[in-house]
């Protein structure tokens, strides 16, 4: 459960996304806002991708970077409306735009907002920082599943 500063760590994190290592991409929850969150994602070297993902000079690619807003937009629309034994679903992904590039080491600091939330639909904006640098940003929809 989160503390009383709208935080979670990564136990937390697993009561509500049903992602597991190696997918899930969320390591800490910073905030919980009434109209979003900010998350981390820890981007260490041993992490498999980057095996081939680019020998000599080690890049986190661009699609798990994505994949690390969506949890985060998941895990957000989950926790504000007790959401939890129900998968969420992307629906689209628009305006994507990378910034700068994430490597081993760096703490992705994941920023999600709610634009609408409407029956089974969530339309988010979110950014990925690295320190005050943009590296990411997207608009995205997701569809929450009538079952488990």
């Amino acid at each position: 459960m989160p503390d009383t500063k709208g935080t979670m760590n990564i136990e937390d994190i697993k009561k509500y996304l049903p992602h597991r290592y190696p997918f899930l991409f969320i390591d800490k929850v910073l905030e919980i806002k009434e109209d979003g969150i900010i998350a981390i994602k820890n981007v260490t070297g041993n992490e498999s991708y980057f095996i081939g993902h680019f020998p000599g000079y080690q890049v986190m690619p661009g699609v798990l970077q994505i994949e690390a807003l969506a949890q985060a937009a998941a895990l957000f629309v989950i926790f504000k409306y007790n959401l939890k034994s129900k998968p969420v679903y992307f629906m689209s992904i628009d305006k994507v735009k990378f910034r700068n590039q994430v490597v081993p080491g760096d703490t992705l600091r994941l920023e999600i907002v709610l634009e609408r939330f409407g029956g089974r639909v969530a339309r988010v904006k979110g950014k990925g920082f690295v320190g005050d640098n943009l590296a990411l940003e997207a608009q995205m929809v997701a569809v929450i599943s009538k079952s488990p």
